[in-house]
């Protein structure tokens, strides 16, 4: 058993992590202070190729395997969770389906432009009474002749009023339930004022430099020839196949963001005097750091494998929802403590804890709750999996 990386895969995070810290980090406090959208960043990892990491080369991507993919997550997040949550909507949500469902027509037609960074991606399942339950999807697409004809609106979606290119799930036969499940694409600049438009901009919590917004759709006609896989894919199964590999991205966002916040204590701890010595000579201080490092670790791992397993074409259904349900609580644990240790100034925006904070929460939510992949686990240990 080897838990080493690859000269290739070593290569590849120490080219990001440089990136990170030079181009993507410095800018991460202010982004988020303004609310100003990562643009700037997501050309840089264009130009590296990065926005194109989960597309075979064939269709113009740099086609890494996983664990590359999961190193290059974890030190974006770690530099800028806005950023890395950017990132991940389009070469985990939106690239997948494509890559791994869509016709030959379809990767042919849409997967150089995402590879590239031309086009900017978003994935869209969630409204207003679907989110946990994806079944209850009620954005409706009808066939119409030669194109569908779709009604409904989608609710914070990451990167929706960025977006050139959406894929979104709609029915197509609300009695067949899952069954009647479809998944459109569309390029936004082809169908805006022709029954597509941008609703709510959300204000959010934490990851305020991303962009999360509201998609409507009224009577907008999509060709059928953009339905994903063609007209016999199962939309539902090609849905839960995009979060079963997006939660290992969420997962080692959040491990991204502890490390972070364990990285700022480590400095502290040997500047800060309290009772006439430095922070890191008292006990209870090193037992939290102990802790805090050791829970990254055991995280990190979980992803690692789970990205592994998926490098091999092995299911890991668990192992994903475990990365991500480990990864995320960890990720509120830490920056909880990581602010405790600093005190006082842990509260403060002069340092970065409170938004590590911020940041960590939404991971604990999206792409499926805690809750949700506690169940998504016990399914696979009870043998009833999807």
């Amino acid at each position: 058993m080897d838990f080493s990386l690859s000269k290739e895969q070593e290569l590849v995070q120490r080219t990001i992590r440089e990136v990170a810290e030079k181009e993507i980090k410095p800018y991460a406090a202010e982004a988020d202070q303004k609310g100003i959208f990562p643009e700037r960043q997501i050309k840089i990892l264009s130009k590296l190729g990065i926005m194109g990491m989960s597309i075979p080369k064939k269709y113009g991507g740099t086609g890494l395997d996983n664990v590359s993919q999961t190193t290059i997550m974890e030190e974006v997040s770690k530099a800028c969770n806005a950023t890395g949550v950017t990132m991940g909507a389009h070469t985990s949500l939106t690239c997948y389906p494509l890559v791994n469902d869509g016709t030959e027509e379809q990767k042919k037609r849409f997967l150089p432009k995402l590879a590239t960074g031309e086009y900017l991606g978003a994935f869209a399942l969630t409204e207003p009474a679907a989110g946990s339950d994806a079944v209850n999807v009620q954005t409706t697409a009808v066939l119409d002749g030669d194109d569908f004809i779709v009604n409904g609106n989608k609710i914070f979606i990451t990167n929706g009023g960025k977006a050139d290119l959406i894929n979104f799930v709609v029915t197509t036969d609300k009695a067949k339930r899952h069954k009647g499940l479809g998944i459109l694409t569309i390029e936004t600049a082809k169908v805006k004022g022709r029954g597509f438009s941008l609703g709510k901009k959300e204000d959010k919590l934490g990851l305020c430099g991303s962009n999360t917004q509201e998609l409507v759709f009224q009577d907008m006609r999509v060709p059928k020839e953009n339905l994903v896989g063609g007209a016999s894919a199962e939309g539902f199964k090609i849905a839960m196949g995009v979060f079963n590999s997006g939660r290992i991205g969420i997962g080692v966002q959040g491990v991204g963001i502890a490390q972070a916040a364990l990285d700022e204590c480590l400095k502290y701890v040997r500047q800060r005097d309290q009772f006439g010595r430095k922070l890191h000579k008292f006990q209870a201080l090193q037992f939290m750091l102990s802790d805090m490092a050791t829970k990254i670790d055991a995280a990190r791992l979980l992803c690692y494998r789970a990205a592994y397993l998926k490098d091999q074409g092995k299911r890991h259904v668990k192992e994903a929802a475990m990365a991500k349900l480990y990864g995320s609580e960890v990720a509120m644990e830490v920056t909880r403590n990581a602010i405790q240790i600093h005190g006082g100034y842990g509260y403060m925006k002069d340092y970065p804890l409170e938004r590590f904070y911020r940041d960590a929460k939404i991971t604990e939510i999206y792409e499926g709750t805690s809750e949700i992949q506690r169940l998504v686990i016990a399914a696979e240990l009870l043998g009833r999996g999807i």
